[in-house]
């Protein structure tokens, strides 16, 4: 899908017919300026786009930490288990402790 020697050419007519001779330092210094601004709003959504993948990833280990912490004080040991198994067992475990209390 690349631009082969003939399209180049037609591209080149066009834009001698469309422009003139005298337009065409004028317009490439145009497109370039176009090609920079595009390329410079590209690279900050690309360094917006890692900055929430951070983001998103620290609020992960948080919860994973918080996980960790509840499921310790009620004695289950979390190593090796998915959040969702804590979870699951965090649950099973809260109402053997309700019934445990005066």
């Amino acid at each position: 899908m690349f631009i082969g020697t003939q399209e180049l050419i037609w591209i080149a007519i066009i834009v001698l017919i469309l422009f003139g001779a005298s337009k065409i330092p004028e317009v490439a210094r145009s497109l370039g300026r176009s090609v920079a601004e595009f390329k410079k709003a590209q690279r900050e959504a690309e360094l917006e786009l890692r900055e929430l993948e951070r983001d998103l990833k620290a609020s992960k280990e948080e919860k994973r930490a918080k996980l960790e912490k509840i499921a310790r004080d009620l004695g289950i040991n979390p190593e090796g288990k998915s959040d969702e198994e804590l979870l699951e067992e965090i649950n099973k475990a809260l109402p053997k402790i309700e019934k445990t209390k005066p």
